[in-house]
């Protein structure tokens, strides 16, 4: 009895302790400085010239009053968040008694019994780190909220400041992004969907993720029944039709922008010295590398170019000498389709991974002159394997013919010959160097392509080759600030040499054959209808499947890879081939028109002789002649007068 009693009187202090504290604690929040509710934390993006071509809430810093949004959005809100927030000081202490208790029971952190006024505070004043210190913080600001400011206007800056997904803050950007509508004329299925977001803005998205989304709206509307804010009927009648999700912004007028916007995003995630609470309640200003320009120039000409209604498109437009992504389209209409294709998306490659095998050639002793006889050729290996690649249209020089000619005509058996020569692991090897960070397999077909890769991992590896041997970062974020300018995060220029200057110089220089008409012989160059369209020096190069058709080439000031085909992989035909090739040739023409032309600075070491284009032997045909580049001291067997040149060289 007298434990009892000494218990009583403890648990007595304590509440006596607790609302003398509390008391306190409210007199000093009362009496003290009042907070600023009205502080709308947006994400702001920022072009290259520092314009800014997004704001997260849509440009409009529109602060709704509560009495102007729907009252289904209200209710829906309340009841999936905190259906107790008109009852409670600020804190529902019954609710945090009750999570202990399963968090406890599970042995984990399951769940959080977080305030609307808690949650607000957070998104206004708060990062997200599961300190006391922070904890403290918290519950002081949320006191300080509740005695200055009334429930309702608590409940209405919540809703306008809250993150409703792609890149919305607030319900009236929200409204106007998903429904293309005002706050105030949310309909009740509207509105229980947008009330289920804040709780996982990429998760219950309804615009990428509609079945999570529909899933969290049922518990919403679950909850609303139990709260008798709607019936069972209305219940079960909600969702019978899929919604249309309007997925458009009124700032801008270009389709292909927001799929850019997503991976500014998701790099941004990525940043250490960035929390991700910091991103979800926003106040963040993010300065990228986008052109808007060029982005406009590179829809405009996916417009004009693609007509039929189900192709697809992929493009990615880098600066090699910082690897800054500088306009991409994950797609021609983001507001049809989300999946962004540049980063997402896995397709064949084709051709275009010879160009990694020939630098490779290169550094392993071959030259831009070595020749293999291109015929009809059936390989046979272990365990009488065979293996019989096809040149495209059957067309095969039936002779020598140089890695020159081998490019420019793209030419398999030549590939395939010189991979199998070379060793099968040394393209994987090369290309994990220039940095494909994707599974690659060892196997004979590897330098046609036949495996699947992303475009921006592949890009990776174009970046290197663009940037004359230095391995680079690709990225679409310079800086980070706060709403006060003070730096975040600064993209430090990493630039690290993975290849050799002269070979990649050489293999850039190769690279030109793909257009130029000395090639013309038993077979066309790949890029040869390109010819009258270009103004300047590029290394290009074309890969086709079946279902793919790719498009690759750059210089010193520009990369831009360039994919088209259709999501279901099926078959391309003949009208599709000139897709990729217009798309590239009319976006980089347009956006280096006013540039000075530039090229590669030739190494000290590499030298460049006059050859015929095709057998890579003496000029006979001032028509038909093509510089070869080489290492000084390289062997090369070009024809009887190889010892002079030999000297030349040496």
């Amino acid at each position: 009895m007298k434990k009892v009693n000494i218990i009583c009187k403890i648990i007595i202090a304590l509440m006596l302790l607790f609302c003398l504290s509390y008391t306190i604690l409210f007199l000093c929040a009362k009496y003290g400085s009042k907070i600023d509710i009205e502080n709308s934390n947006s994400i702001y993006m920022y072009d290259k010239d520092k314009k800014s071509f997004y704001e997260g809430n849509n440009g409009t810093k529109k602060w709704v009053k509560l009495k102007d949004i729907s009252k289904d959005l209200v209710n829906a809100t309340i009841y999936s968040e905190d259906k107790n927030f008109y009852k409670h000081n600020g804190f529902d202490y019954l609710r945090i008694i009750k999570t202990l208790f399963v968090n406890m029971k599970k042995g984990a952190i399951v769940g959080g019994a977080s305030t609307i006024s808690q949650q607000y505070v957070k998104n206004l004043y708060l990062d997200f780190d599961k300190t006391w210190e922070r904890k403290l913080e918290e519950a002081w600001l949320t006191l300080k909220l509740e005695v200055h400011y009334s429930k309702d206007d608590i409940l209405e800056g919540y809703i306008n400041t809250i993150n409703f997904g792609q890149g919305n803050y607030g319900i009236e950007d929200a409204a106007s992004f998903y429904f293309n509508k005002h706050a105030k004329d949310l309909n009740l299925e509207e509105s229980i969907i947008l009330s289920g977001i804040p709780k996982g803005p990429s998760y219950y998205n309804p615009l990428s993720n509609y079945d999570n989304a529909i899933k969290r709206a049922k518990v919403v509307a679950t909850a609303m029944v139990n709260n008798n804010k709607i019936d069972e009927t209305t219940k079960d009648n909600l969702f019978q039709e899929k919604l249309n999700i309007y997925g458009k912004r009124t700032e801008n007028n270009l389709n292909t922008i927001m799929y850019y916007q997503d991976l500014v995003m998701k790099e941004l995630e990525k940043i250490s010295s960035i929390p991700n609470s910091l991103i979800d309640t926003g106040g963040l200003k993010i300065y990228t590398s986008f052109d808007k320009n060029l982005q406009t120039t590179l829809e405009n000409s996916i417009n004009k170019n693609m007509t039929d209604d189900d192709l697809q498109v992929a493009s990615v437009v880098i600066d090699p000498k910082t690897g800054n992504v500088m306009a991409l389209a994950g797609g021609r209409d983001y507001t049809k389709s989300q999946f962004n294709r540049v980063s997402t998306m896995k397709r064949q490659v084709g051709s275009t991974m010879k160009p990694l095998l020939y630098y490779a050639a290169l550094e392993n002793g071959m030259t831009s002159s070595s020749t293999f006889l291109s015929q009809e050729t059936t390989f046979v290996f272990s365990q009488n394997d065979t293996y019989s690649p096809q040149n495209f249209n059957q067309r095969y020089a039936n002779k020598e013919i140089t890695m020159a000619a081998a490019l420019s005509y793209s030419d398999n058996i030549y590939a395939v010959k010189t991979h199998l020569f070379l060793g099968t692991d040394t393209l994987v090897n090369i290309s994990h160097r220039m940095g494909i960070n994707e599974y690659l397999p060892s196997i004979a077909s590897l330098p046609l392509g036949t495996i699947e890769l992303s475009m921006l991992d592949f890009a990776n590896a174009y970046t290197t080759l663009a940037s004359g041997g230095y391995k680079k970062d690709l990225t679409f974020i310079k800086k980070v600030t706060d709403m006060n300018g003070n730096i975040l995060y600064e993209k430090k220029d990493k630039s690290t040499q993975v290849l050799n200057t002269s070979y990649t110089y050489i293999l850039n220089n190769l690279l030109t054959s793909t257009y130029d008409s000395a090639f013309k012989d038993y077979n066309n160059p790949t890029i040869i209808n390109l010819a009258s369209k270009i103004s300047r020096k590029y290394a290009m190069k074309t890969g086709s499947t079946g279902t793919d058709c790719w498009m690759i080439g750059y210089n010193p000031d520009v990369l831009m890879l360039v994919w088209n085909g259709y999501d279901d992989n099926r078959e391309l035909n003949g009208t599709n081939s000139n897709i990729s090739k217009n798309i590239w040739v009319e976006t980089v023409e347009e956006y280096l028109k006013n540039k000075e032309s530039t090229w590669y600075e030739k190494p000290d070491n590499v030298v460049g002789i006059p050859r015929d284009a095709v057998t890579g032997k003496d000029v006979t045909d001032i028509n038909k002649s093509f510089i070869y580049y080489y290492v000084k001291g390289s062997d090369i067997v070009v024809s009887n007068d190889s010892s002079e040149e030999k000297q030349k060289l040496e």
